[in-house]
């Protein structure tokens, strides 16, 4: 079976809750380090498809790259924005948790234990 993964940022609290939550649960975990581990557009896509989420909904909208874009253009296609995501990986919400066929964006935190 494969393990769960987390895509973790080491500085956002709400990632580290996350973290210590799959750890307090014993979860084998890979942690996906997606600032300085490249992201695929297959983990993207595999994210997508397990969470039911939408494209917007896994984009952070607060971030500057996201203005500086104009990434809240709506005639932008789902290919360009991941693509969006791809060239900024700060854009991408945190954190996500992939856990046997299911993905949950773990804002709160303890959306995790909805997977587990």
């Amino acid at each position: 079976m494969k393990k769960t993964r987390i895509y973790h940022n080491p500085r956002c609290s709400k990632s580290r809750k996350a973290l210590e939550i799959l750890n307090d649960n014993k979860v084998d975990t890979e942690i996906i380090l997606y600032l300085t581990h490249s992201l695929t557009k297959e983990m993207l896509l595999e994210i997508l498809d397990l969470s039911n989420l939408s494209i917007r909904e896994i984009i952070r909208t607060n971030e500057r790259e996201y203005k500086d874009n104009n990434i809240d253009n709506e005639k932008l296609t789902r290919d360009q924005l991941l693509d969006f995501i791809l060239k900024f990986p700060q854009l991408l919400q945190r954190p996500i948790v992939i856990h046997q066929k299911k993905a949950t964006l773990a804002r709160p935190p303890e959306n995790i234990l909805k997977i587990l």
